[in-house]
């Protein structure tokens, strides 16, 4: 036996200040993660009301294996898009997923919408609505370190919150999770904004029984072994995702400057390589996974004549590099990492806030919009006016910066541009160009995010057949439902297949086979395309940007016939 067969949901009303624990065992058979959040959001989720209405929902939750097996280390947070009005997924690693874990919680739901800024205090059951109205305005660093000395304990504890982005609702605000991780893409740090919610920090101390124990341990152990004394996970430790710049420019996949290439001439200069070299201090790994992948490094600027510096510390990845550096043509590792540390700063979404960038600075060069719009003269490269142009943005400061803090998408709407506007059913792209399946999953996929796979998909296959591509995307969709319900980072599904997921299940009491598991992906995967339908989702209406089709792939320039094809392909199998 498990040591409960029920989900433990802690429900809270903004509104009314008020809490409630619920244990469903309904919910049990769809094990965790994505599975309960979809699930949940179907039932509480006002689908046809504005994203940022009080009463939607936000939904965080974590998976059966969480902390207990190497790499089971993500929350997931689902929400009505204020980005897209759909579906919105989004995914962050640290610690918050130990803390639910040890505060009892499987999932929990947020409504409503507080009448004065508020953070919450959440303790295993003691949950304190706390007043947070000197930490509105705050940025994230700061606002983390006020909340950590304000909120004396013990535990696991972890702290997310939002910064001006999200309190001022540009509607690609992220949320930062213990000052290295986040909520990124599609809007959640919007969400909570407009709820008034600046933060929450959640700790606890309770322990579980393993009923199986020494088959778990023995598990454990081997996939301990598989991800630390092989070379299947030494990439992600070695130089992280920032490793991916030299391949993908390689492929010609490397989205540069607003798209108008594929590759960067200058690649190696902020390549993983030269980052590790260059800026590096320190890495970090969420807890329960021994792999190290959050890479820290240092940012040294002159605040003052004489020789006067001060140091800070940025992480980095491979998507904000490709967004603040190849797509703008920022060529210094530490011109990228202040760009970082600005959107972190600020509490955006690099991704997204790089492509809009990008659109700005072409649509400037083009003559379609003007310095009265951006304030600045935008130039590819130019890291200083970028600078200011965020603080603006973020701040809302005129017309033009209102209609782009809502996206690429809607500004380039109003202003013109739409051929060069880098969105792929509303939501910016992600850095890859590699060919039909990453633009197919991104534009329609169910996840509707940066990580549908299907860069992967492009990847594998030497032969651009449609039938096969859509297959083995759908197919790549509806594994990662399952990994994100246990749920795992997905760097170490190299490492995990089904047969290793279900005897991972099954040394804490949870009897699912391989077929089980696909069954479940599948079901998932419907749910969330449901739930999409439901709040607007119409495959017609999505158009692909010509700037795709102008621009080099993997495979060459891509055909709109063999892409339209592949659309209706897809269409019909969902």
């Amino acid at each position: 036996m498990l040591y409960k067969e029920y989900i433990n949901i802690l429900k809270i009303n903004l509104t009314e200040k008020t809490t409630k624990i619920e244990k469903r065992e309904d919910l049990f058979e769809y094990l965790g993660g994505v599975g309960i959040a979809v699930k949940l959001l179907d039932e509480e989720c006002k689908k046809k009301k504005d994203a940022l209405s009080p009463d939607q929902p936000i939904i965080f939750a974590i998976g059966p294996l969480s902390t207990i097996f190497p790499c089971m280390t993500k929350t997931v947070a689902v929400f009505k898009s204020p980005l897209t009005e759909e579906y919105g997924e989004s995914y962050a690693g640290g610690r918050l997923a130990s803390s639910m874990r040890f505060s009892g919680y499987d999932a929990i739901v947020l409504e409503g919408r507080s009448e004065d800024p508020v953070y919450l205090s959440i303790h295993n059951k003691k949950i304190r609505f706390k007043n947070a109205e000197t930490l509105w305005g705050l940025p994230n660093k700061v606002t983390g370190r006020v909340i950590r000395e304000l909120e004396r304990g013990r535990g696991y504890r972890s702290i997310i919150r939002i910064g001006a982005a999200g309190e001022n609702l540009v509607r690609y605000a992220s949320v930062n999770v213990d000052s290295y991780r986040h909520f990124g893409r599609l809007g959640l740090g919007a969400v909570m904004g407009s709820k008034n919610l600046k933060g929450m920090i959640i700790s606890g101390k309770k322990s579980y029984p393993i009923q199986n124990f020494q088959d778990y341990i023995k598990l454990y152990k081997k996939i301990n072994t598989m991800v630390t004394e092989t070379d299947k996970m030494k990439k992600y430790h070695d130089l992280g995702t920032a490793k991916n710049i030299i391949p993908l420019n390689e492929m010609k996949s490397l989205p540069t400057r607003n798209l108008q290439k594929s590759s960067f001439e200058s690649a190696e200069k902020i390549s993983g390589e030269s980052f590790g070299d260059e800026v590096l201090m320190r890495k970090e790994a969420c807890v329960g996974c021994p792999i190290g992948c959050i890479h820290i490094g240092m940012l040294k600027r002159q605040f003052a004549p004489d020789h006067e510096y001060e140091f800070t510390q940025v992480n980095y990845d491979y998507e904000p590099i490709f967004a603040l550096g190849t797509m703008l043509e920022i060529d210094d590792p530490s011109d990228v990492l202040e760009l970082i540390e600005k959107t972190e700063e600020k509490g955006l979404d690099a991704m997204s806030t790089g492509v809009c960038l990008a659109w700005a600075t072409e649509a400037l060069e083009k003559g379609i919009i003007s310095e009265k719009e951006t304030k600045y003269k935008l130039r590819f490269g130019d890291k200083k006016n970028y600078l200011k142009f965020i603080k603006s943005l973020v701040n809302q400061e005129n017309d033009f910066f209102k209609a782009l803090s809502r996206g690429v998408a809607y500004a380039s709407k109003i202003y013109g541009g739409e051929e060069f506007a880098l969105s792929l059913g509303g939501n910016e792209m992600a850095g890859y160009h590699t060919g039909y399946a990453n633009i197919l999953g991104l534009a329609f996929g169910a996840r509707h995010s940066h990580l549908s796979g299907g860069y992967a998909v492009d990847q594998k296959l030497k032969e651009i057949n449609s039938e096969k591509i859509v297959e083995n995307l759908l197919k790549e969709e509806k594994n990662r439902c399952i990994y994100e319900t246990l749920i795992m980072c997905l760097f170490s599904r190299g490492i995990y297949d089904l047969k290793l997921v279900s005897q991972a299940l099954k040394s804490i009491g949870i009897n699912k086979n391989e077929e089980d598991l696909e069954i479940l992906g599948e079901e998932i995967f419907k749910m969330k395309m449901k739930i999409k339908r439901e709040m607007g989702y119409d495959p017609n209406k999505i158009k692909i940007p010509e700037r795709f089709f102008e621009t080099e792939t993997l495979h060459g320039k891509l055909e709109k016939d063999k892409m339209k094809e592949m659309i209706e392909i897809y269409k019909n199998k969902i």
